[in-house]
């Protein structure tokens, strides 16, 4: 495992080196794109990342860049698996809806009668039982960001292992908003999602997705945390590089009872059958059964207005923001995009469908850059950006 020690200069010089050994294009490219693309993952100490478009469910420009595991310099591509955290969310949301379209449960039901652990939180705005699902789908339930309410010793567990242990904080939650009140981005909401799917399912989290979405999708290289071991060799590798040392994050790490909120592994050959579903094609009668479109379309729908302030998702972006249910809106240039990012353990990743259109794209990054003039979030923004103002189209 390699750790901190390279410089980000000499580490910029031999990705170069490797550049146009590591890139790829599908049947269409765009040399602007590709040059603003890698001059940015560059300029930001990116060791490696991967980018897809597709126009009309097919992929007409792929990007390759650089390394998955740094120390052995072996190359991003097409099979090579990212973590993309906040993104398992969708997943997540999509499970809910399942289980509402059969009628095994409302948006409108309180999050106390599927778990009545949660009567131990402090809510002072009024009885918990007021707390609904369609809260938690939307961030409006009014519960912290993170799953720990606090985070002061690096030996503290990478994240909550058990569902025991979310129970034990519950007596010091608090509600911080009345529910319903306004958006604000909370991973331990989405915990209770996950145990809501478990307890209706008698299924883990981890094999109810995999039975109702990952295997009716063909995602047959997906899976959540630590890598089957015929998989492992594919798994990228993560870094962090903070004032010019890079350093490598835990590899192969467990997101414990956080799984329904960001345990997703996925190469971009199941991401994009991922984005082909979410754009829906008229003859893939597989997709009514993960999900009738009618539903989909619900999701899409505005249920809250978003600021950046109070979404980790939104940080720095423009327009005009809305949340559906557990995917969030950008509206600009009189359309509407639909989307969601991740980031933890050093990967960073966000993609946008436009159903109007047909087209789609995906990003990720296995490198998280915090110094100001290499900054992940920033990149992200500026790639963003470029996509929005050309519609998505790039020739």
């Amino acid at each position: 495992m390699a750790q901190g020690g390279s410089t980000r200069r000499e580490f910029i010089e031999t990705a170069a080196a490797v550049s146009i050994a590591a890139q790829t294009s599908a049947t269409q490219t765009s040399p602007e794109f590709h040059e603003f693309y890698l001059g940015r993952l560059r300029r930001n100490g990116i060791v490696g990342s991967s980018f897809l478009l597709l126009r009309q469910n097919a992929p007409v420009v792929k990007e390759f860049y650089g390394y998955s595991d740094a120390a052995t310099k072996k190359l991003v591509d097409w099979n090579t698996c990212y973590h993309w955290a906040s993104i398992t969310k969708t997943f997540t949301g999509i499970a809910i809806l399942q289980l509402r379209d059969r009628s095994r449960l409302n948006l409108d039901d309180p999050v106390a009668q599927f778990i009545p652990e949660l009567r131990q939180v402090h809510d002072p705005y009024g009885p918990v039982d007021t707390i609904t699902i369609r809260h938690l789908l939307t961030h409006s339930a009014g519960f912290r960001n993170p799953t720990w309410p606090w985070r002061t010793e690096t030996w503290q567990p990478f994240e909550p292992a058990k569902w025991s242990q979310i129970v034990a904080m519950l007596p010091y939650t608090k509600v911080e908003f009345k529910p319903g009140g306004r958006h604000s981005y909370s991973n331990l909401g989405i915990v209770f999602l996950g145990q809501i799917i478990e307890r209706l399912t008698d299924d883990p989290y981890k094999v109810y997705i995999d039975k109702n979405i990952l295997k009716p999708l063909a995602m047959e290289a997906s899976y959540f945390d630590q890598a089957p071991y015929y998989l492992l060799p594919f798994r990228s590798h993560s870094y962090f590089l903070e004032k010019g040392k890079l350093k490598e994050a835990k590899f192969n790490f467990d997101t414990g009872i956080t799984v329904s909120n960001g345990g997703l592994m996925a190469p971009f050959g199941d991401m994009q059958k991922y984005l082909e579903f979410l754009l829906g094609k008229p003859e893939k009668n597989v997709y009514e059964t993960v999900l009738k479109r009618s539903t989909l379309a619900e999701m899409f729908q505005k249920q809250l207005d978003v600021l950046a302030s109070d979404s980790s998702q939104l940080a720095g972006m423009r327009g005009s923001d809305s949340i559906g249910l557990a995917f969030f809106r950008h509206e600009e240039g009189g359309r509407v995009y639909i989307g969601h990012g991740g980031n933890q353990n050093g990967f960073l990743s966000h993609f946008y469908v436009d159903p109007s259109s047909g087209r789609a794209y995906l990003v990720a990054y296995n490198t998280d850059a915090s110094d100001p003039e290499q900054n992940t979030s920033k990149l992200d923004l500026e790639i963003r950006d470029y996509l929005f103002k050309r519609n998505l189209e790039i020739r």
